[in-house]
């Protein structure tokens, strides 16, 4: 395999890395501090720093390091199959607002890429949900006719540009494509134009609420600000529980060149053989960069990653003859259990703290869409999109409360069985015949330990308990993390936090004492 597909680093972020800003020090004040630099964060910051308002991002790693840096990068209102599903949720009425919404978002990027400049590759492509068996022909054809009465351009087709044949499809014109992080170099170039501030490397470790709101960062800098803004994908300070809404889900991405003549001339996307997602990007030789997504899995689960890998490459080499991987990925999504965003003011906090998550992996238009509704409730507007992704909705329990009850159930379940399996007997293996590269939990002094042998042969040993709420981890052979099964937080071999709701590291362990 090509090198480059060995770092887990994304193409968009090899190939338009944002600019580095230097970490929090002392204290500091502002009219908004926005926590977390993804699309939400940049989009919501950019919105206010036009309107004129003091705004500080504060990043705990590297400015769309995060979810944003790992997308596919598609701006479009289909997603999936999920008209039918507001409809019969939530009504046609929340159906239309949402596509509305959607693609008022898409417009947004437009608009802002053409009144800043930012040259981000943007495309307009038609966007296809697929199925490759009859079995899912009458969902699409639901789906198809959900969409129109919501108020798209869309329509049931049985021809794509796919390079094999599809039982049906969703189809959706003038939708879009682009590069996120080029287009976050604009946005970014314009804040500290605008006088905003950008700090990376700084975590805030705590919020206390009031007017004016206090954070803290993990070195002991502070900012203290009228208003807060919670973009960390999964929302930390989580007094109001929308952990509880949400569920979590990690996909594997590939990326290499094709000739522009297998470009399938859109963006594609079939919940078959465990997701397949399917774009292309402009390539400078005229060729262009295919980008595969699938072998959705639940992150803390144990999953043979590399094994998905596999899979996700001899998926795209049959079906795109010549097709290499030279970029490889993987990306996290969360979704709330009633369908819908949550988008507003943080329910149990003042008037003056807002969070924005559940984008069920359409974060690049439920982002922008995320930054003008924000941006709208701090400037003491409206939300223009009436209450729809309000997180304090009450929405419709009897419809919600099977997708809600699972989300417990699978929390419990690994919150206890986890505990039976790993410390009854040490089953999941001792350390010591541990191969290079992989990571096993066990049970060591009673209590379970998080052990992964490198590629040198050392061993790494921290605790197996998540720092947010306590459930156990389990290791990630591709990307050689440990993740949470139950919220999602994923750690490094070390323990360091790689991505929240976890605040704090996973404690360090002796390896010699195992």
């Amino acid at each position: 395999m090509n090198p480059l597909a060995a770092t887990g680093e994304s193409y968009w972020m090899r190939t338009a890395p944002l600019p580095s800003f230097p970490a929090l020090s002392g204290a500091a004040e502002a009219d908004v501090a926005v926590i977390g630099s993804g699309i939400v964060g940049l989009s919501t910051a950019w919105e206010l720093a036009r309107a004129g308002l003091e705004v500080v991002v504060l990043e705990a790693s590297r400015l769309a390091g995060g979810v944003t840096g790992h997308t596919t990068g598609k701006l479009t209102a289909l997603h999936t199959a999920v008209y039918d599903t507001l409809r019969s949720k939530h009504g046609e009425e929340a159906a239309r607002r949402y596509a509305a919404s959607q693609s008022a978002a898409l417009r947004r990027v437009v608009e802002v890429s053409g009144e800043l400049g930012i040259d981000c590759e943007l495309e307009r492509r038609p966007a296809y949900t697929y199925c490759e068996e009859a079995e899912g022909v009458n969902a699409l054809r639901a789906e198809a006719d959900a969409a129109r009465a919501a108020g798209l351009d869309a329509s049931f087709v049985t021809a794509t540009g796919m390079p094999f044949p599809v039982a049906g499809a969703v189809r959706v014109e003038d939708q879009a494509q682009f590069h996120p992080l080029a287009y976050l170099a604009g946005l970014v170039e314009d804040i500290v134009a605008l006088g905003g501030r950008l700090h990376e490397g700084t975590r805030v470790t705590r919020l206390d609420d009031g007017d004016p709101c206090r954070l803290t960062t993990d070195s002991g800098a502070t900012v203290a600000a009228r208003h807060v803004v919670v973009a960390t994908h999964h929302p930390v300070f989580d007094d109001a529980l929308l952990s509880t809404r949400l569920t979590q889900h990690r996909d594997l991405v590939i990326a290499g060149a094709v000739p522009a003549g297998q470009d399938p001339a859109g963006m594609y996307i079939s919940e078959e053989h465990g997701k397949r997602s399917v774009r292309t990007s402009p390539l400078a030789d005229g060729g262009r960069l295919l980008v595969v997504t699938g072998e959705a899995f639940t992150p803390g689960t144990g999953e043979d990653t590399e094994a998905g890998y596999a899979r996700l490459r001899a998926w795209a080499e049959r079906h795109f003859p010549g097709f290499s991987a030279e970029y490889r990925w993987a990306a996290q999504d969360n979704s709330s259990t009633d369908t819908l965003p949550l988008v507003g003011r943080m329910p149990t906090k003042g008037d003056n703290v807002y969070v924005a998550t559940g984008f069920a992996g359409w974060g690049m238009t439920g982002g922008v869409l995320a930054g003008t509704v924000i941006a709208s409730l701090v400037r003491g507007g409206e939300d223009p999109w009436d209450g729809l992704y309000d997180p304090g909705r009450v929405g419709s329990p009897v419809r919600s409360a099977p997708a809600y009850l699972k989300a417990q159930w699978d929390v419990g379940k690994h919150f206890v069985k986890d505990r039976l399996d790993t410390l009854g007997d040490g089953t999941n293996g001792p350390a010591g015949s541990l191969p290079p590269g992989e990571g096993t939990v066990v049970r060591a002094g009673g209590e379970p330990c998080a052990v992964h042998r490198d590629d040198q042969g050392e061993l790494h040993a921290v605790s197996a308990v998540c720092t947010h709420l306590g459930c156990l981890v389990a290791f990630n052979n591709a990307e050689r993390t440990w993740e949470c099964p139950c919220h999602g937080s994923r750690f490094g071999v070390d323990g360091e936090v790689l991505q929240g709701p976890a605040l704090k590291p996973l404690e360090r362990r002796d390896p010699t004492e195992l």
